[in-house]
């Protein structure tokens, strides 16, 4: 996850930049979802059965806590469709855990609005274009109008809740409209997905976007993000999962704020770049641990054995390998200057397209001569 903005602001202010001193896990609860999006990378669908118990959960947080968990995000499959979701979350907050809401929207009424927005610290809803384009990325005709009024609902409640967007062939034409919807809406933060080869998103990996393509789309994110700043909007940009959108950055200071730009590289090389299996982590319905979502390998149980000695390593040398900084990643990463700052990238699409995860990341758009 690239915050944009936040490291924008906290350069050009001389600000220290936020951070959460510790790992944050995205755990799919359940595999059912109401939808079949064309990107889904667990595969979900209505008519699968929920394995995991709320007590197996409960059991598993105090372990958490000690392997570092400091932050969970809610995920499925869809989150809302678990009756228990809220004993979930309070259980966490018990523990001093932060949690944040992965949704379609979709289960969002004006019923639990308010209980949602009591319960969770954030709110991420899922619209990926217009009406049109959304309803046929999701695959239900109600889809595009239930988000909406899901983020409604939870701006009605006191709460905001965020657009999470994936880029993709499908989606790309409603790229621009989606800033606009932001700003209409009222909403604070547009979350940008960068397509990463893996469940359906690898079967569809033919919508994926080309390297110059996705190179126009992140200078606007950059641009937009910085006139956000200067008007003084409360919208934080963040893209995700193209770890390579922060070099693109540093070459915007280097160009328009020179004085900034020693500050701005000591900042992403302490953000590190990808961080899947250090300071971030998958759990799955079945218990499986993941170094990200997308990852082609588990590298644990956390029903079999101790979270913590999963996340620690015990039960795989992936972790170590993926710990390092930087990583020791072959092709066009060997002799990159820029490494330090996005470390190789995603190691899942870099399995996906050469069987290898070290090598290069396929979807990388830097030039040869911007990394020489």
């Amino acid at each position: 996850m690239f915050r944009l903005s936040n490291l924008i602001k906290s350069t050009l202010e001389n600000k220290k930049e936020r951070a959460l001193n510790g790992s944050i896990m995205i755990w799919n609860f359940t595999n059912r979802c109401n939808l079949f999006c064309h990107h889904c990378y667990s595969k979900a669908d209505p008519n699968n059965k929920d394995t995991l118990t709320f007590d197996q959960i409960k059991n598993t947080i105090p372990s958490m806590i000690k392997g570092g968990v400091k932050f969970v995000i809610f995920s499925g499959g869809e989150p809302l469709i678990r009756k228990d979701i809220f004993d979930i979350a309070a259980v966490m907050k018990e523990a001093g855990i932060m949690t944040y809401l992965s949704t379609n929207g979709m289960y969002i009424n004006e019923k639990n609005a308010k209980k949602i927005v009591d319960t969770f610290n954030y709110i991420g809803i899922s619209i990926d274009g217009t009406k049109e384009i959304h309803n046929y990325f999701r695959g239900d005709p109600k889809s595009y109008d239930k988000a909406v009024e899901g983020i409604k609902h939870i701006q009605n409640a006191g709460g905001n809740a965020g657009i999470r967007f994936t880029l993709t062939k499908e989606t790309q034409n409603s790229f621009y409209d989606m800033f606009d919807l932001v700003e209409e809406l009222g909403a604070n933060k547009l979350y940008i997905s960068h397509l990463v080869y893996s469940g359906r998103g690898l079967d569809n990996l033919k919508i994926d976007i080309n390297k110059d393509e996705r190179r126009k789309y992140v200078q606007f994110i950059i641009d937009k993000a910085f006139e956000y700043y200067k008007s003084g909007k409360d919208i934080d940009l963040v893209t995700g999962n193209m770890e390579m959108d922060a070099v693109l950055l540093l070459q915007k200071f280097e160009k328009e704020y020179p004085e900034f730009t020693d500050s701005l590289t000591a900042k992403l090389k302490q953000w590190g770049g990808n961080s899947a299996g250090d300071r971030l982590g998958n759990m799955d319905w079945l218990g499986n641990v993941k170094p990200d979502p997308f990852f082609p390998q588990y590298i644990g149980n956390y029903l079999e054995t101790s979270f913590e000695d999963v996340w620690a390593g015990k039960s795989s040398d992936i972790v170590e390998k993926l710990r390092k900084s930087p990583r020791q990643i072959s092709g066009r990463c060997s002799n990159c200057k820029y490494i330090d700052i996005c470390n190789g990238g995603s190691r899942s699409r870099a399995w996906a397209i050469h069987g290898d995860l070290w090598a290069e990341d396929p979807s990388c758009y830097l030039t040869d001569n911007e990394i020489e």
